[in-house]
């Protein structure tokens, strides 16, 4: 009889657990929609306080396939407006993964704002988090400090010895990890183009705290020592305390009039009728930049060496035409559009963004409650056949053709498009350049399995054996 009672127990227990969310934060807004004849996207919040984090880890750690978290939603709700309900990241939440609804999140600034999980991680003031005025102002200061066209052609003076250097090295060492290599490699190149700074132990301490940093930056926010987030926070007042020392000497190199043109010496100096920007936005920036620059030119540089790996008949073609194109211009760097457009694509670097709903908005018949997170599945754009035809095939040839309107994604889109996305892409195209004229090399472990969090990457970091051709 203790058993039976025990078991009815277990399951008045489970059941309480398994509703408790959808009474906290649905119920109320059922009966605010029945008023205006919308209704709630589809879903579940999942179990009180973590969610559907389970769920969400079990796609993406586990089993590693992390687009049937939202086919599964689709096979049990429907396509629906593109949109689920859910609970993620420690709040309610809409999972965003069709193009119509994306469009309208980001260019409806009045209803959504950015709202990552850990804004203490990107930067009070950075450009990913400021609104309005301020964000105007920031992305202007970005624009031209990185993006005209003078700025990037110096740029790739600057990255090139770099990128050779580097491949040079790894030729010498014969057998490397891509995704440790091409880190170091880019580290390289940002502490250059930020901070003036050579290759040696400053950087590699910078190298390790972005590291840290970055594992935070999509994490469950939990601050207590052994989660990733709390060692987030703390990889972050450390890169604070060393810009901020780099910052002030720069005040004192200009002060005894020594020029030095970087970056960070591009934030110092613009000035508009806001006046300067203060220390802390420079900082705040500076490591938002770095962060962003850091993952998404590494890993995809990382993919490309693993994807043209895979795919030796791209990489033939590839080679001959930056070859050919060497031979009757020595002069000039280009790499194949369509080959660097295809591995971003596939790296899928940033799975997905975040907004929140700063007021009640209605979409299709839908209610998007007000103080919501937004979460924008931009990685499904990517590897949906419905946009993109067998999408897990590395296919340059696909770019022959423009993609579906709103169905490519890396660097966003709106007001909030990547200010940093044409950088990268001259850095990547310099490095395919290079690497496919010069170098060849084989994967040692072709089968290895792909991990998802915090970012994509083959499980052995693409071990291969890397020589001169």
């Amino acid at each position: 009889m203790d058993a039976i009672y025990l078991g009815l127990f277990g399951v008045v227990i489970g059941f309480v657990l398994w509703w408790w969310n959808e009474y906290w934060y649905v119920i109320s807004l059922k009966f605010k929609c029945l008023k205006s004849s919308t209704k709630l996207p589809p879903g579940h919040m999942g179990l009180p306080f973590i969610g559907e984090m389970i769920t969400f880890l079990w796609y993406f750690k586990i089993v590693r396939r992390p687009d049937d978290f939202i086919n599964a939603k689709i096979r049990k709700y429907g396509d629906g407006a593109g949109m689920f309900r859910t609970h993620l990241f420690g709040a309610p939440s809409i999972i965003v993964y069709t193009p119509p609804i994306n469009k309208f999140v980001l260019f409806s600034e009045d209803k959504f704002r950015p709202e990552w999980p850990t804004f203490e991680l990107t930067g009070q003031t950075s450009l990913s988090s400021v609104q309005g005025k301020a964000h105007t102002r920031l992305r202007n200061v970005v624009t031209n400090t990185i993006n005209r066209p003078e700025a990037l052609n110096s740029i790739a003076v600057l990255v090139q010895p770099h990128i050779l250097a580097a491949l040079r090295s790894w030729a010498r060492m014969g057998k490397i990890k891509a995704k440790f290599e091409t880190q170091k490699m880019t580290f390289d190149i940002i502490g250059k183009l930020f901070m003036s700074k050579e290759p040696g132990l400053l950087q590699y301490s910078l190298d390790k705290l972005c590291e840290g940093l970055l594992q935070g930056v999509r994490a469950f926010p939990i601050n207590i020592r052994g989660f990733a987030y709390h060692h987030a926070l703390h990889c972050r007042r450390k890169l604070e305390d060393i810009f901020y020392m780099e910052l002030d000497k720069r005040k004192l190199m200009n002060e005894d009039k020594v020029e030095t043109i970087d970056l960070m010496d591009g934030f110092m100096q613009i000035e508009d009728d806001d006046g300067k920007l203060s220390d802390n936005e420079i900082v705040d920036n500076i490591i938002s930049l770095v962060i962003g620059g850091y993952a998404t030119t590494s890993l995809v540089s990382m993919w490309a060496i693993y994807l043209l790996a895979k795919y030796p008949i791209v990489l033939k073609k590839l080679r001959e035409e930056n070859t050919n194109y060497t031979k009757e211009s020595p002069g000039d760097y280009i790499t194949a559009k369509d080959v660097v457009e295809e591995v971003i694509r596939m790296a899928n670097v940033a799975s997905f963004v975040f907004r929140k709903a700063v007021k009640e908005v209605d979409y299709k018949g839908y209610k998007i409650p007000k103080g919501w997170k937004v979460i924008l599945f931009l990685r499904y754009f990517h590897t949906n056949p419905k946009n993109f035809k067998d999408p897990m095939h590395f296919d340059p040839d696909r770019w022959n053709e423009p993609a579906k309107p709103g169905t490519y994604q890396v660097f966003g889109a709106g007001q909030r498009l990547c200010p940093g996305n044409m950088l990268a892409r001259l850095q990547f195209a310099l490095f395919l350049h290079h690497l496919s004229i010069g170098y060849k090399w084989e994967l040692i472990n072709p089968n290895a399995d792909i991990i998802y969090l915090s970012h994509p990457a083959p499980v052995d970091g693409v071990e291969v054996n890397f020589g001169k051709l």
